[in-house]
């Protein structure tokens, strides 16, 4: 029923020759973590291969020597750690990508456990060593300090960490967000300069929160989620959120929030509801919450269905006792 892709707000940025010399490289100049995969098109036949991923500010080979073909093609998504915050990709060219690393020689044929995914044409930009460059830029536009800097603070905002707003600026509010995390990982200060340190903000994102909201996917399914948050004023509701069996995430939350609400629906791996005798496998409750099958963030909740919405049950999530709650979903 769902998909999550691409960056909020972001484009494939593409400057400069198509001519590829050596090297193929893709450059990450924006705030996500994210998987990659390219697309060779040559005298009518399609190959693709993925995912490699690609830190804030990192760039990596993909293909390495010379390539000579007719297009390249790229699709990338954030990892689905960040829930709802990234933009489907938008290209024309539908090929075959499968889970894992992959390499599918005849990519306009999807089998087996490959499904179609929408790749961009790109145009690489050939750097001083003849390698060809693809960048991977968001809205903000941002260089590569403040991309790595924007990705640190996203990541610690889903952690508990708050450093909203995300702007990839090193302000006292980031700073002390940064310190609490390595002091309550028992790190060195220098910790963050680390070529691993998004592994570690990854799996403080993916772990069990004394903070905030915090899902556990203890089914053998894959778990969609969404969230509600009303903060006095107005709720709004924001999902997909992808939780793989076996595994934890954090909704990115404002800390003003007055009242918490979660909805989470298991799927098959086309995306389809699943079902256990008869019965819809899914947790929620009685608030009633305007969502969609695909990406969505709604801040009116009235009405849903007059607006091509459905009303769904969301459950509000009790926070007594402490700062932070873990919800979770396991088969009845």
């Amino acid at each position: 029923m769902l998909g999550c892709a691409l960056a909020a707000g972001a484009a494939l940025a593409v400057f400069g020759s198509s001519a590829a010399h050596a090297d193929l490289k893709i450059c990450n100049r924006m705030s996500y973590v994210v998987e990659a995969a390219i697309g060779i098109d040559d005298k009518g036949a399609t190959a693709t291969r993925g995912w490699f991923r690609i830190d804030p500010a990192q760039c990596r080979t993909v293909a390495p020597g010379a390539i000579t073909a007719d297009r390249l093609l790229l699709n990338a998504r954030a990892l689905s750690v960040y829930g709802a915050s990234p933009m489907p990709q938008s290209g024309s060219d539908m090929l075959c990508v499968a889970p894992g690393n992959f390499v599918i020689a005849a990519a306009r044929d999807c089998r087996g456990n490959q499904s179609p995914a929408a790749f961009t044409e790109v145009k690489p930009s050939t750097d001083e060593g003849g390698n060809s460059i693809t960048y991977l830029n968001e809205a903000s536009d941002y260089d590569d300090d403040q991309a790595r800097l924007a990705g640190i603070q996203r990541l610690l905002t889903i952690a508990g960490y708050d450093t909203t707003p995300i702007d990839g600026v090193d302000g006292p509010k980031t700073q002390a967000a940064l310190a609490k995390f390595l002091s309550d990982r028992g790190l060195q200060a220098d910790a963050s300069q680390a070529a691993n340190f998004f592994e570690t903000l990854l799996a403080a994102a993916q772990s069990p929160s004394s903070a905030g909201l915090t899902w556990c996917n203890d089914t053998p399914h894959r778990v969609m989620a969404a969230v509600g948050v009303d903060d006095g004023k107005v709720t709004t509701s924001r999902g997909w959120y992808r939780i793989e069996p076996g595994k934890c995430l954090h909704p990115d939350m404002p800390n003003q929030a007055r009242r918490v609400l979660s909805y989470a629906e298991a799927v098959d791996s086309g995306g389809r509801a699943m079902q256990q005798g008869g019965k819809p496998i899914n947790w929620g409750g009685p608030t009633m919450l305007c969502t969609r099958d695909i990406k969505f963030e709604f801040t009116e909740q009235g009405d849903c269905s007059t607006r091509g919405l459905a009303a769904t049950g969301f459950a509000v999530v009790d926070f007594a006792g402490g700062a932070g709650k873990t919800v979770r979903f396991a088969l009845p």
